[in-house]
């Protein structure tokens, strides 16, 4: 199938194309580069442009016929939504609007949507399983629920068929090292740690909160590798050929670690010792999110192959040290 990524030249739209071609795949990038690195697009056509520009959208589509779209290209940074919800509203609702308006006119109408586990909020039980309700508490997470509930308008209206995946904390890095987490700035935790031990002056490892509810006072979150997102990815495209209903699935592991258990596991990988400030709580952080993968299993026949967090941790450090 040719595959339109958009966002491929991102973390997890670069590891995406790259995972496509290798499974036989034809792959067109879309992408403006302004988080993503036009190097990371290894795989395929890079069309440069932007999901607000509806001529852009037509250039990438024109000449084209695509199977479907992924599509990854939204702003998920959630302190930054909160002091600019424009941006996040503007980029990520109306920006997925114009390519799925574009999609409908070119006749493509399978779509694996990009989605956060941020639509649920503070979560009321755990588990997290997809009939938590969905009760977003920042911009970014309310944006990713208006994008899924417009969907079911689409389908209805455009029979133009979605799975939403709701990734939980996607890590690690290609495993042969030759692409990975590049993000500026950095918000993810685990390449903040590796950063704090390949240059400790300039990226100065902080911890946000010590007394949360949990086995040691840290947060706890679900680790997902971006690999094992990214096979979960091509089985939701297997469901839509075969002309299955649109579905919302979690993307995790079932298992949490805390930010000081991350910090041991990188230790071990690295045989490092990482310093750190404890600094107060940021404001929004459940003190547990973990997900249950229960659907994408039996749904999906999905589950992740790297499940050991210094598994994820040695492939992301592989990536890092080489930056």
């Amino acid at each position: 199938m040719h595959i339109l990524v958009c966002g491929g030249a991102g973390y997890i739209g670069s590891h995406m194309s790259k995972l496509l071609t290798e499974t036989g795949h034809r792959v067109t990038v879309f992408d403006n580069l302004s988080t993503g690195h036009a190097e990371a697009v290894r795989y395929g056509e890079l069309i440069r442009g932007d999901v607000l520009n509806d001529a852009d959208l037509e250039r990438a589509f024109a000449g084209h016929t695509y199977s479907a779209v992924m599509h990854f290209c939204a702003k998920s940074l959630v302190g930054e939504s909160i002091v600019r919800p424009d941006l996040y509203y503007l980029n990520n609702v109306t920006g997925t609007l114009n390519l799925l308006n574009a999609m409908v006119r070119h006749g493509v109408r399978d779509l694996v949507f990009s989605s956060s586990a941020a639509v649920y909020g503070a979560p009321i039980y755990l588990p997290i399983d997809e009939q938590h309700p969905k009760a977003p508490i920042n911009p970014y997470g309310r944006s990713k629920m208006m994008v899924e509930d417009l969907l079911s308008d689409y389908r209805a209206a455009f029979s133009l068929r979605s799975v939403c995946l709701r990734y939980f904390n996607a890590a690690g890095a290609d495993l042969s090292g030759e692409i990975g987490e590049d993000h500026t700035p950095e918000t993810h935790l685990i390449p903040n740690v590796l950063k704090s031990l390949l240059d400790n002056s300039a990226h100065p490892l902080k911890i946000f909160g010590n007394d949360y509810d949990t086995r040691d006072g840290t947060c706890i979150r679900d680790y997902v590798h971006v690999m094992d997102l990214c096979s979960a990815h091509l089985k939701a495209l297997d469901h839509l050929t075969q002309d299955g209903a649109n579905e919302a699935i979690n993307l995790g592991t079932e298992t949490g670690f805390s930010v000081l258990e991350v910090i041991e596991a990188v230790q071990h990988v690295t045989g490092k010792k990482v310093a750190y400030t404890i600094e107060g709580r940021r404001p929004g952080d459940p003190p547990v999110l973990v997900a249950s993968a229960k659907k994408a299993l039996s749904l999906l026949d999905w589950s992740p192959r790297y499940k050991e967090l210094p598994q994820i941790v040695e492939t992301a450090w592989r990536w890092h040290r080489q930056l």
